[in-house]
This record gives C-alpha cells, sequence and structure tokens, in this order.
C-alpha cells in the first residue's frame, strides 16, 4: 500500500515513515519544507506541497494512487498558536479540510491523525484517559480538537475511517542514527537543555518553579518519536483489518519534571545544564500524564522506551552527531537524502 505521509520531513513524520517502509509500505511524503528538511525523507519520494493547493492535492492522489493517510502536517508550538491562531486554525485545521475532501474525492477511506495531550487542557484527574474533557486552553490544542471533531463527522456521512492518536511530549531520536529532532526555532525541553550543556546556546530558559508540583516545575509524560512512529503503523494496520474508528492516548504513564529531566541530561552527559528561570508560559498545564492503556488493549501497542534515560540517551547520540559534522544546532543537513523530490506547489503555508 502507498501511504501518504504529510509533513513527512519533519520530526516525527519522518520517523513514521522509516517505520512504514520497514513494515512493507512505501511512504510518498507530502511536506513544503517550511519547517521539515529534505534530508529526512529517505524512505519515499518527497512531494514539495502545501494543503492549501487544492489543485495539487487532487494530481497527488491520482498519479500515487493512494491507499491511506498518517497526517502529521500542522503547526505545533503552543506559545505561537496563542499570539497568532488565525495561522493555527487557517493551517491545522482548513488544509486539514482540504486533505480529508481530496481523500473523499479519490475514495480513500482511512486516515490516522497524529492529535495531542494538549486537547485536554488542564488535567481534572490524572493519569488522563481518552474519556477526560477536552477543554483546550490554547489554539493549537482546540485545532486540533477541531480536527477530531471533523474526522467523526466525515465518518458519520461518507464512510471515514479514522484514528485520532493523542500523544504526549515526544522525544528522543532514531536509535540507529539516521534522523533526529532538528526545529528551527528549537522550544523543546531536552535537547535545548542538550544544547545548553554543550554551550551551544546561552542557557535553559525553565518557564515557570512556581507550578503544584513537587518541585514547582512542570511535569510532563515524555514518549519516545520511536514508539510514536511506531504506534501510527499499529493504527493504520487496526483500520486495515476493519478495526473500528476512534482515539487514542499514546504515552508511558510516568511523568517528569523539568528539574528531573535537566538532572537526567547532566546525568547521561556529564556537563552542567546553565538555566535562567523565567515566568510561566500562557497556555501550560501544569501537569500532563497519559493513561495509554486503550492503546495497549486495542492496538496492541506499548512503549519500548520506558525511561527517561533510555529517550535522553537517543537524543544525546543525536545531537553528538550533529556537532561532529560541525551543525552544532543549526539547521544543516547532516547528510543528503538519496530520495527524489517533486514539487507540486509553492504556495503558502
Amino acid at each position: 500500500m502507498r501511504v501518504l505521509v504529510t509533513g513527512g520531513a519533519g520530526y516525527i513524520g519522518s520517523h513514521a515513515a522509516k517505520q512504514l517502509a520497514r513494515s512493507g509500505y512505501e511512504p510518498i511524503v507530502l511536506d513544503n519544507l517550511r519547517r521539515g528538511h529534505r534530508w529526512a525523507v529517505r524512505w519515499g519520494p518527497l512531494i514539495e506541497m502545501d494543503l492549501d493547493d487544492r489543485q495539487g492535492l487532487q494530481r497527488l492522489f491520482r498519479t500515487h494512487r493512494i491507499g491511506a493517510v498518517l497526517h502529521f502536517a500542522a503547526h505545533a508550538y503552543v506559545g505561537e498558536s496563542i499570539h497568532a491562531p488565525a495561522d493555527y486554525f487557517r493551517n491545522n485545521l482548513a488544509n486539514s479540510l482540504n486533505l480529508l475532501d481530496a481523500m473523499r474525492e479519490n475514495g480513500v477511506d482511512k486516515i490516522i491523525f497524529s492529535s495531542t495531550c494538549a486537547s485536554y487542557g488542564n488535567p481534572e484527574q490524572l493519569p488522563i484517559s481518552e474519556t477526560h474533557r477536552q477543554a483546550p486552553v490554547n489554539p493549537y490544542g482546540e485545532s486540533k480538537l477541531m480536527v477530531e471533531r471533523v474526522l467523526n463527522w466525515y465518518g458519520l456521512a461518507y464512510g471515514l475511517t479514522w484514528v485520532a492518536l493523542r500523544f504526549f511530549n515526544a522525544a528522543g531520536a532514531d536509535p540507529e542514527g539516521e534522523i533526529g529532532e532538528m526545529h528551527d526555532p528549537e522550544t523543546h525541553l531536552i535537547p535545548r537543555a542538550i544544547a545548553a550543556a554543550h554551550g551551544d546556546c546561552p542557557e535553559l530558559e525553565v518557564f515557570g518553579t512556581n507550578y503544584e508540583t513537587p518541585d514547582g516545575t512542570a511535569v510532563r509524560d515524555y514518549i519516545h518519536v520511536a514508539d510514536l512512529a511506531a504506534a501510527h503503523v499499529r493504527a493504520l494496520e487496526w483500520l486495515t483489518n476493519g478495526g473500528s474508528s476512534g482515539a487514542f492516548n499514546l504515552g508511558t504513564g510516568h511523568g517528569y519534571s523539568v528539574w528531573e529531566v535537566i538532572a537526567a541530561v547532566e546525568r547521561i552527559g556529564r556537563r552542567k545544564v546553565p538555566v535562567k528561570i523565567s515566568p510561566r508560559r500562557p497556555g501550560d498545564p501544569p501537569i500532563l500524564v497519559a493513561d495509554a492503556s486503550l492503546a495497549a488493549r486495542v492496538l496492541g501497542w506499548t512503549p519500548q522506551y520506558q525511561s527517561l534515560e533510555e529517550i535522553i540517551a537517543t537524543a544525546c547520540q543525536w545531537y553528538d552527531r550533529l556537532r561532529a559534522a560541525g551543525i552544532g544546532g543549526i539547521d544543516h543537513p547532516p547528510a543528503p537524502s538519496p530520495q527524489s523530490s517533486e514539487v507540486v506547489s509553492g504556495g503558502r503555508e
């Protein structure tokens, strides 16, 4: 089966493309490369285009005979979404509608949607299960929840089958060192802590030390990116084998505070992480920890990387590779991509 991977040149999407190829699928990557990387597309062709190009989407589905879709393409910065909600609803919601309509018009009825724990908002009980009330506190989470609701209605009206994967904090890198995390700007805690430890950024900013948590810093459930990729393939197989549509949490069920993450980075890297204390960021809940038991029961998925140290170790290895290549956190490719690129559109993001 040919599987369209939107946002497949990005961090999680590229890992999913690798997992698809290993599982016998042919990934077809769609990415506008505004935030993705050409070098990360290694397991199938790259189609460079935007999801706002409706005609381009029609050509893509007709030309490549797509059988299913993994949908990662989205803006995903919580703080940015607070200040630019129009961009988030236009890109994450409106462009998802373009994709879903192209699927419907070309007879493609299976989609795995990368949703988020941000759709829950401030947790009312922990760990968070799929039955928890969804009340986002930022436009990013709201935009993802809106797409989930659209999926439900498209399923009822048009026969679309879907899985929404609400994952918690993605972290780590490909254990084989082929791909990894490289954002511009980099806002994720673990790579920023590693960069600060190496002196590649002046200090690590800690946003808020007065949360109602054991040590005052925010607590998050960190899930390895390779485990997230495996879950997307499991979800695709679930739908292909006749499974019903639904939403699943992806996490380890263990929460770690910012201070605990910093301490782990220092232990593994044997370097001090310089820090700067700053006020809380708007839209950040104090604690987010997953109950992922439903994914285990239904999809047969459990994370292979259970400890924070294992996750951080792969991130450190990836960062060391970038530094050895003279990159040092600057956004340049660590290796050329062997795959072809087809430019379909140069439109807006």
